[in-house]
């Protein structure tokens, strides 16, 4: 069957994933791909043909199998919210892959390095969020929860995704949030807040991370707030050796998404292979 996709639809898909507790920039990366989809129908009727054009033209646009599956998964939700299910598309099948690309690849001496030259600049709020999201492992969304209260109770109750998990606050951390919450006159809720009370977008966090790299002689590539997500992932699996913990903390319900997180680069690989020392 064909079907005729309206502004009006794509609005209540809207308002079906704020019901659901998606993340701002869930939805907005989600509505994003759906209304490129929708230009790109050019009031065509959806059908299970035009998904599948639709992917074809991503293809033909040079997207990565990656963002390309992204930006399927983002109108199959929407076709499943609108009951269009004859029309989802398939996925590009990707394999896994075994190395993580060195250029993304952000390890503790540059992620030292970052902190220092924010605190070299006077940006302490940068400096103690990167601090904050790198010891806990939290997404760039769930900064948010990092209150005053949470602080005095040394953990916070991260809830997303309809499901709540706990993540415990280092001590020492504790004590540089009570410190700056302190000396900016914040006594309750978020901490780290924008000069007009409001959190941090997702935004101003990534740019304020990127205007950090030339000083400290980072690569570009390697800094965004997830990549912080990456390296606690990384350190906390090389001290505990727990997948399944790691899972938990992290807030992934599957264990190959926490794969992912432990993906290593070639460089690393190779020295792995070095130190079994099975070469005469």
């Amino acid at each position: 069957m064909n079907y005729q996709m309206t502004n009006e639809d794509i609005n209540s898909y809207k308002e079906y994933l704020r019901r659901e507790e998606r993340s701002d920039g869930t939805i907005e990366k989600y509505l994003r791909d759906i209304k490129a989809f929708f230009s790109w129908l050019d009031k065509r009727e959806v059908s299970r043909e035009n998904a599948a054009g639709w992917k074809e033209y991503l293809a033909g646009m040079s997207y990565v199998p990656v963002t390309i599956n992204s930006m399927l998964s983002a109108i199959n939700g929407f076709f499943r919210f609108m009951g269009w299910e004859e029309c989802r598309v398939k996925f590009l099948h990707i394999q896994r892959k075994m190395f993580r690309e060195q250029a993304k690849e952000l390890d503790r001496k540059e992620y030292m390095k970052l902190l220092h030259t924010a605190q070299m600049q006077g940006k302490k709020r940068l400096c103690l969020l990167m601090e904050t999201i790198c010891s806990t492992g939290i997404r760039v969304s769930e900064v948010q929860y990092i209150t005053v209260e949470a602080v005095c109770n040394g953990r916070t109750d991260i809830s997303l995704k309809g499901k709540i998990r706990t993540i415990l606050l280092p001590g020492k951390l504790c004590r540089k949030l009570r410190k700056y919450a302190q000396k900016h006159g914040i006594k309750k809720g978020r901490i780290f807040i924008a000069k007009n009370g409001n959190a941090l977008s997702r935004n101003q966090i990534w740019k304020e991370m990127k205007a950090l790299c030339a000083s400290a002689g980072v690569e570009a590539s390697k800094v965004f707030p997830h990549n912080l997500r990456h390296l606690f992932a990384a350190s906390f699996y090389n001290a505990c050796k727990d997948i399944v913990r790691l899972a938990d903390v992290l807030g992934h319900s599957s264990i190959d998404t926490t794969r992912i997180y432990l993906v290593t680069t070639g460089t690393e690989h190779a020295r792995q292979l070095e130190s079994l020392r099975l070469i005469s």
